[in-house]
């Protein structure tokens, strides 16, 4: 008699709907050269207005989000993982937040499922950062790395920030359960664990790009396959609203702000000046888009599929 592992009877379970009953979201696809760049949905998150306006000014930050629909005391961001196929390699850039961080999120195993995509045929995970929402998925529910056929790399700095047993006690109550969360999975995953620095092509046409502040070792990549280019910047511009009309403001989800700021501003620079496509985690549809400069500010197209 033929037996399956854990893992495999989760996977198969969640893709029949014995675990999930969640219907597998849309998603959006470009080709880039000879390759394809995917992003599918692993949820949303539920946040209190008063994140999202930070310390900034009430009246003005309540205005601009009522301006894209938003209103109440709550916002709802996406989170949009990208998914990159050359032919050879599957990569996954972040890995969403699995079943313990928020009842509306970690739904990234059903949007796989829905454009044939197994957890088995992954062969690299990047990972921007490590926040909840980006790699709490990182495990099964048995504690087993969920995507173990894979490679995992993370940037050197934000590893050894996390690796740290200093940062939970130096990261502030709020983030507490960030840094124990991140050190539990790193624990169980050192091995599987490579880091790479800015600059470093990661993957065969995949460049590792700093963009520090949203937290001390966020990295973006670079998505380049013969003259076309994209840009996946996780939350380094962490939404399509405040971040685009008011990019000099501070963002509360940033761990340095100032950084934030000056690492956003020469973002939104280089994806204008370059043209390229980008990929914000926690932009609108399924995070897939353009930049486009306005006469004061910034505006962000969605690709439609």
């Amino acid at each position: 008699m033929r037996t399956i592992s854990r893992r495999q009877f989760l996977q198969r379970a969640s893709a029949t709907g014995a675990v999930s009953l969640l219907t597998p979201p849309a998603f959006s696809k470009i080709t880039l050269g000879g390759a394809s760049l995917t992003t599918v949905s692993d949820g949303h998150l539920i946040l209190p207005l008063s994140f999202a306006i930070g310390s900034n000014p009430e009246a003005k930050a309540t205005e601009i989000l009522r301006g894209h629909g938003i209103s109440g005391g709550q916002v709802r961001p996406r989170c949009n993982v990208s998914i990159y196929q050359d032919g050879t390699n599957t990569v996954l850039f972040d890995v969403g937040a699995g079943p313990d961080f928020m009842p509306s999120a970690g739904t990234l195993l059903d949007s796989l499922t829905a454009i044939g995509v197994a957890p088995e045929d992954v062969t690299h995970v990047l990972i921007t950062h490590a926040h909840p929402d980006h790699i709490w998925g990182l495990l099964d529910d048995f504690d087993e790395p969920l995507f173990a056929n894979a490679a995992h790399l993370i940037g050197r700095k934000e590893w050894d920030y996390w690796w740290d047993p200093d940062t939970v006690h130096s990261i502030g109550q709020s983030r507490m359960t960030f840094a124990a969360g991140a050190r539990r999975r790193f624990e169980i995953m050192e091995d599987a664990f490579e880091r790479f620095d800015d600059g470093q092509e990661v993957v065969s046409g995949i460049s590792a790009v700093a963009t520090y502040g949203h937290t001390p070792g966020h990295m973006s990549f670079e998505v380049r396959s013969g003259n076309q280019a994209s840009l996946i910047i996780g939350d380094a511009i962490a939404n399509h609203h405040l971040a685009f009309q008011k990019p000099e403001w501070p963002s509360g989800s940033d761990q340095d702000p100032d950084l934030g700021i000056s690492t956003r501003l020469a973002l939104f620079d280089r994806i204008v000046t370059d043209d390229l496509s980008v990929v914000g985690f926690h932009f609108p549809g399924t995070g897939l888009g353009r930049v486009e400069k306005t006469s004061s500010a910034y505006k962000f197209i969605e690709e439609t599929i």
